[in-house]
């Protein structure tokens, strides 16, 4: 069941329902060709560091999901590793939900430096009449790693990933799914900022100014 429309009005901290927060921590980028985990920021964090620390004030707990935690070091973070080794990033959220203590978890990439607060504050306090809460973009482009789950996706994701299909949006034919629009999303953050990743030189290029310009 597909639906859209409007949120509500950003809500404050007190306001925002537990939830789990799940990074996944992937190896190595092909366009890098380092492992973006643990990529240096300027203040000497490692990138996946940086977005536990952005993500727990908004949650309960943070699950950091890894092939090889160890080679993250030490995080504030419970590490847990991945169920589907070779299941991708649909893999990574099976595990990370499986996990998780909550019902709901908040689900981004360890390459998502500039999260903006507001907006996962806002998502995560909308009513939870959903599965899925999946930002979408201009064109229908969705952002599945910038996203929130229930623990009722578990079942629909084991069964792509055991049929061998590892397309995040394989299972959203199973489950309740609510789309933000782009036009809400920029209210929240104009420039989607929360939506930067990084994937080329070019953009651990231009990570020290963003980071600057988002404080």
């Amino acid at each position: 069941m597909l639906a859209s429309g409007p949120l509500g009005p950003p809500e404050g901290p007190s306001d925002v329902p537990p939830a789990t927060g799940i990074v996944l921590a992937g190896g190595r980028s092909s366009r890098l060709g380092k492992d973006k985990a643990l990529l240096s920021l300027p203040d000497g964090r490692p990138l996946v560091a940086h977005v536990v620390a952005r993500l727990a004030p908004l949650v309960a707990e943070v699950v950091v999901v890894a092939t090889d935690g160890e080679r993250l070091g030490p995080l504030p973070a419970r590490v847990v590793p991945d169920v589907f080794p070779d299941g991708g990033a649909l893999g990574g959220i099976y595990a990370g939900l499986a996990a998780a203590r909550e019902e709901y978890s908040l689900v981004v990439a360890c390459d998502m430096p500039l999260l903006r607060h507001r907006l996962l504050r806002h998502l995560l306090a909308q009513p939870r009449d959903f599965d899925v809460l999946l930002p979408r973009l201009a064109g229908g482009q969705v952002e599945p790693l910038h996203a929130i789950y229930s623990r009722a996706c578990l079942e629909p994701i084991r069964r792509q990933l055991a049929a061998g299909r590892y397309r995040i949006v394989s299972f959203l034919g199973d489950v309740r799914v609510r789309y933000v629009e782009e036009a809400e999303l920029r209210r929240l953050d104009p420039e989607l900022r929360s939506f930067f990743n990084v994937n080329t030189p070019a953009d651990l290029a231009a990570l020290p100014q963003l980071l600057q310009e988002v404080g």
